[in-house]
């Protein structure tokens, strides 16, 4: 399941909001544990993607 969040789930900087999960139902942590690690999937593939591009570039430019 892929979540669509809306402007006001939007982190405003990188760091996670630190919630009151007494507030949340069971169901509602497991979804947001299962939201949780689908953005760590993106974030995981975001830093191959750019690993791949500095070792290009440096393959190029010759440094290591």
């Amino acid at each position: 399941m892929v979540h669509n969040m809306t402007d006001d789930e939007l982190p405003l900087t990188a760091t996670a909001k630190i919630l009151d999960l007494e507030i949340f139902s069971i169901e509602e942590l497991h979804e947001r544990i299962t939201n949780l690690k689908e953005e760590i999937a993106r974030c995981e593939m975001a830093i191959a993607a750019k690993n791949k591009s500095r070792d290009a570039a440096n393959a190029l430019f010759g440094k290591s």
